[in-house]
């Protein structure tokens, strides 16, 4: 999942700010995996789930909340007989596949953000580790475009007219746009390179 800052969120109350983290990760988890295709067979199985999270970046109150909300909620989930029995916050650092996904999202946000561009002002050239991570992220895109033909980093992976392809697709990237923003062009790449040049 990424966001991108030009979409600006519009008419947020004072607890929606407090709570931005849990709120979004509330909505990735209901939305983005299509959990709740993941039972091809509710009246003979059920199906648990274990969610594993990075530690989430708010206050232990909000983290309360947002785990109480999640198993008293759980989506809609029950209709289909399946259910959230656990929720484990992790260290990234001491979880290798979250190190993994790290390197990933690091990867795409080098990518997303231009970094592959940026240049030693004295030299006017790019640094080995510039060109290092731009090799790596190269190396990512191209495995991703084995699972996800026509992989755009920039934009959401589309679900091919089918609903459920959220939970079978091997890889899902997800453009989070709020339904209650505009899009602010002065906070675009394209408007900020048009002022550095002045």
């Amino acid at each position: 999942m990424f966001a991108q800052n030009a979409y600006v969120s519009d008419g947020l109350t004072k607890k929606q700010t407090d709570n931005e983290y849990s709120i979004l990760y509330y909505y990735f988890l209901k939305d983005a995996f299509g959990i709740k295709y993941s039972n091809p067979t509710p009246f003979k199985t059920k199906v648990n789930f274990s969610l594993y999270l990075d530690d989430l970046p708010c206050a232990k109150e909000q983290k309360e909340v947002f785990k109480k909300s999640l198993f008293r909620n759980n989506f809609g989930f029950k209709q289909n007989n399946i259910e959230i029995t656990e929720f484990v916050e992790i260290d990234s650092k001491k979880h290798v596949i979250q190190q993994c996904m790290d390197i990933i999202l690091g990867s795409i946000n080098f990518k997303l953000n231009d970094f592959d561009k940026i240049k030693d002002e004295e030299t006017g050239k790019r640094s080995k580790r510039t060109k290092a991570k731009e090799k790596l992220y190269k190396i990512i895109n191209r495995n991703i475009r084995e699972i996800r033909e026509n992989f755009n980093v920039g934009i959401t992976t589309g679900i091919n007219g089918d609903q459920s392809n959220y939970w079978k697709h091997l890889y899902r990237h997800w453009n989070f746009i709020s339904s209650y923003s505009h899009f602010d062009e002065t906070l675009t790449k394209r408007m900020n390179k048009k002022k550095n040049k002045r």
